[in-house]
């Protein structure tokens, strides 16, 4: 419209919690006096997956839906349509509307070739014999609700298994694998509390190896069995120590398994998409790998772990998701505002992200120091 010079869907801030109440402004300025019928407002979260599926030897497309949120309001003008249409005058104005998100458990926003999670807010300016201008506003929700203080996650978990590279009925040749993870649940930017004994009375040095990896389940509710899609990613793998044949070593991770920032672990939340994460202990020798493994998963929550009688409480912070996971490898064209020009003929400024999901961490010490 040439007589809106601005419009514009402004929030308090980029992420909200399920319960929370989210107040903003949608904004128009304009030039010159005109009817304005109504301004509708939709707050909406859904999840949509889609992807190719050979059938029949035919490439089609598979795809479904699941709302979270669904409300509507109506910021200026009337229900009903019989009534007069009202004149907005020209200049600068701020219509307020307040949503509130419902207290169950939401999942996270989040972003994948696959399936999305999105929760955004739909403007419909309703001009009279003109094409209704619309703008979209996305922001990040903070779910499910999961506190890593929770008794289930406080519980250590003890993982054992041993190889014999002789007989099982003595002792000579044996490898033994012990490992005791203090807790099971992390929020993003905290470390595993991982100890690990490595008894090796083999022939050959075994290495440590530890690896945490993403999975991702992708759900389509379509025929009678329905499709799926399965995608596991690398977090990080970490080398520790060596032990050297009929000795015995500890190893106790400290700062060495720092958790990136990535999506919270959905499960039985969305029927779309779940997502967990495994946390697998190796040892390797120089000749063969996987010799011996344990595994156990791994819950990244919202909510952090607090020392038990501390008035000190983690500093919590949002962040982007690490571009290994899923959540964070992938961002979709329609939040990518092309290179553009600056000025210098050899240098385009790189794409403007509009949008991309936040997830919670904690502040470290390193970025402490960083700041200072």
């Amino acid at each position: 419209m040439d007589y809106i010079r601005e419009f514009d869907i402004q929030l308090e801030r980029e992420y909200y919690y399920p319960g929370e109440t989210i107040k903003g402004n949608v904004v128009l300025d304009t030039i010159e006096n005109f009817k304005l019928r109504t301004i509708r407002v939709i707050l909406r979260g859904k999840a949509h997956a889609e992807w190719k599926v050979l059938l029949s030897g035919d490439r089609r497309t598979v795809k479904d839906d699941q709302i979270f949120v669904d409300e509507r309001q109506i910021i200026w003008g009337e229900k009903n349509l019989d009534t007069t249409i009202p004149i907005l005058p020209r200049g600068t104005h701020q219509f307020p509307f307040k949503f509130s998100l419902p207290e169950s458990s939401l999942p996270c926003s989040f972003e994948s070739r696959p399936c999305y999670i999105r929760y955004f807010f739909k403007v419909t300016i309703d001009i009279p014999y003109a094409s209704p201008p619309q703008g979209i506003k996305y922001f990040t929700v903070i779910g499910p609700h999961i506190d890593c203080m929770e008794e289930q996650y406080l519980k250590p978990i003890v993982l054992e298994n041993r190889k014999s590279t002789c007989c099982w009925c003595c002792k000579k040749g044996t490898i033994n694998l012990r490992c005791v993870l203090a807790r099971s649940a992390y929020v993003c930017k905290e470390s595993i509390k991982l100890k690990v004994t490595i008894d090796n009375q083999a022939e050959e040095e075994v290495k440590l190896r530890i690896k945490l990896e993403q999975v991702c389940e992708f759900f389509i509710d379509r025929g009678v069995l329905g499709v799926s899609k399965d995608m596991k990613h690398l977090v990080f793998e970490y080398g520790g120590c060596h032990v050297k044949p009929h000795s015995r070593s500890k190893w106790d991770s400290s700062n060495c398994l720092v958790i990136p920032t990535m999506p919270t672990t959905l499960v039985h939340i969305c029927r779309l998409v779940q997502i967990y994460y495994l946390l697998t202990v190796y040892l390797d020798t120089d000749k063969e790998f996987d010799i011996l493994q344990v595994s156990c998963p791994i819950t990244i929550g919202t909510v952090p772990f607090r020392i038990p009688n501390s008035n000190q409480t983690p500093t919590i912070k949002y962040e982007q998701a690490c571009p290994v996971v899923e959540g964070g490898m992938y961002l979709a064209p329609e939040f990518l505002l092309g290179q553009v020009y600056d000025g210098n003929e050899h240098h385009l400024r790189d794409p403007l992200v509009l949008y991309k999901p936040l997830y919670v961490t904690v502040e470290r010490n390193e970025d402490k120091n960083e700041e200072k």
